[in-house]
């Protein structure tokens, strides 16, 4: 509910500081005297476009502020979304600076324009004629019959599983164009792949190729290096192993006449050591080396093969050409595993698909059982606000496609005299019918459902004596479970409520402002009578102005 309002600076109105209670509340004025201009300000509260033409002083700024209980409300989670302090008591403030910028405020933290509005929708309806369009709208019509209908559950769960299946079903066909543009090239994935797993790639591979392949290319001459090697090596008269004989002979004799020659003979004798070791070894290489053309033509053709690797992948390293070969077995593997991901996905959906069809059949049944009552429940309020040939008809329409409110569309359909066709109520009703059909429907809302604080601007104009009563009467009910405000100018209508006050003008010498006062009892009777008879209080006038404050 709405705690207070402050304006400053805005039209006729210098400074407004109202304080409001729980209940009904009307206001009243002659015509002129500014309560549009109170719908004004509060309006650029709530998140309405500012107007510069709107500061009554130009060279300062205009504010409006306004305070909220909203602890009733579960707007946690808003505020947390919205990056917002949560206060049980929360205040909604907005500025028009002189250079006609505007800025908004949510417990003093600047918001959007679109942050403020979203949440002054959930506290507070501003109703007049002109807002009779949203009873045209699917989504208000249902709102109306699954309050009676106790959708509330059923409605929850099944707009959850909407949110699931849609989202399935989207990435279901972004699966299915994957899997598709992946089994255009998956046999040629496979085909590289085939090929990079036949080379036997292993990382350094290549230099001991290159060193056998060469090896194999030239084993005659190999061969004939070798057995020359062995040659010069054991000749009898001058091989080297008889001229390391020869040498070690002199300096052992040497040695023996000087023992700094000794090292010499002992180095001479390791190399005579390692000269022998070197000739078992070309000997056992000698005796290994032999022609295989077989092997030559198997080695080459995996050395082309990796060189045509290479080409093909653009890269020059068998390091490089493994990691290919393992993102390509990745990729294979995940087109494999889109297959299942895909059949998973569509049996999710049809899963869903049967709980969403259980659902709206169930919402269809209970809107089917209450809509009965709810045209019952309209047409005995409406009677009463004259309307007593008015009938009400609750048309649902089935659909193919799961919709925001199940596999169905809803119109509701109007009568206004007996014996006429029922009709779309929007093609049908005139504004004054609007008003109190809408009227209606918000006060058997009121009792199944939590609604902001509501403003009536006028709603009862063109009514009079019983009537005007009724709708009193009706707006009052409604108070016992929200706050309610009417502006009015019928009197039974303005005798109801719990707080009255008036909107006046006055004239400060050459300045003209609005003031907002809220009256005491005596002071209600004067405005009551004056309401009812005139500016000339009659004993008549008065006395009736009590008995309807009575």
């Amino acid at each position: 509910m709405i705690t207070s309002l402050k304006i400053s600076n805005y039209a006729l109105i210098e400074h407004l500081d109202i304080s409001f209670e729980e209940g009904m509340t009307c206001i009243t004025g002659e015509t002129g005297a500014g309560k549009s201009i109170l719908m004004g300000g509060l309006a650029l509260v709530l998140g309405k476009r500012a107007d510069l033409s709107a500061l009554k002083d130009n060279q300062k700024k205009c504010v409006v502020e306004a305070s909220f209980l909203v602890d009733k409300y579960n707007l946690e989670g808003f505020f947390e979304e919205s990056g917002l302090d949560y206060e049980a008591e929360t205040l909604l403030r907005r500025e028009i600076i002189p250079s006609g910028k505007s800025r908004a405020f949510i417990n003093d933290t600047p918001v959007t324009l679109d942050v403020l509005s979203r949440l002054s929708e959930v506290l507070i309806d501003v109703h007049s004629q002109l807002e009779n369009q949203s009873l045209f709208r699917n989504e208000y019509q249902f709102l109306v019959l699954d309050a009676l209908a106790g959708n509330q559950e059923n409605l929850i769960k099944y707009k959850k599983d909407l949110s699931d299946y849609q989202n399935l079903q989207k990435e279901y066909r972004r699966l299915k164009a994957l899997n598709q543009e992946a089994e255009k090239i998956q046999d040629y994935n496979q085909f590289l792949f085939d090929e990079l797993a036949a080379a036997n790639l292993v990382p350094d591979m290549l230099s001991p190729l290159e060193e056998e392949i060469d090896q194999l290319s030239h084993v005659e001459s190999l061969q004939q290096y070798l057995s020359q090697s062995i040659q010069l090596i054991e000749e009898e008269q001058v091989g080297l192993l008889t001229q390391f004989s020869t040498l070690r002979s002199i300096l052992n004799d040497a040695s023996a006449q000087s023992k700094s020659i000794k090292v010499f003979q002992e180095r001479i004798n390791g190399l005579s050591i390692e000269l022998k070791d070197v000739l078992e070894d070309i000997i056992s290489k000698q005796e290994t080396l032999e022609s295989n053309p077989a092997l030559l033509e198997k080695l080459t053709d995996q050395w082309d093969k990796i060189q045509s690797l290479f080409q093909k992948h653009q890269v020059d390293r068998i390091e490089d050409l493994i990691r290919v070969k393992d993102t390509l077995e990745k990729e294979l593997e995940e087109t494999q595993d889109l297959g299942q991901k895909i059949s998973d996905l569509h049996i999710q959906i049809i899963q869903l698909e049967q709980s969403l069809e259980e659902l709206a059949k169930q919402l269809h049944k209970n809107r089917e059982e209450s809509s009965p009552k709810l045209c019952e429940q309209m047409q005995e309020i409406i009677s009463k606000m004259g309307m007593q040939n008015a009938r009400f008809k609750v048309d649902l329409i089935p659909t193919d496609e799961f919709t925001l409110n199940g596999k169905e569309q809803i119109d509701f359909l109007f009568s206004a005299n007996l014996g006429s066709d029922y009709r779309p109520i929007k093609k049908v009703a005139s504004g004054g019918e609007m008003s109190r059909i809408m009227l209606s429907i918000k006060a058997i809302l009121s009792h199944f459902k939590l609604l902001p604080s509501i403003v009536f601007d006028e709603i009862d104009t063109g009514v009079s004596g019983t009537i005007s009563n009724e709708i009193g009467k009706i707006m009052f009910d409604m108070s016992l479970n929200m706050q309610v405000f009417t502006i009015t100018h019928l009197p039974q209508v303005a005798a109801k409520g719990k707080q009255h006050f008036k909107v006046y003008k006055e004239i400060r010498g050459n300045t003209t402002v609005t003031k907002l006062k809220e009256l005491n009892r005596e002071e209600r009777i004067k405005e009551l009578a004056q309401m009812l008879s005139g500016e000339e209080l009659t004993r008549t006038a008065l006395d009736h102005a009590r008995q309807l404050l009575n």
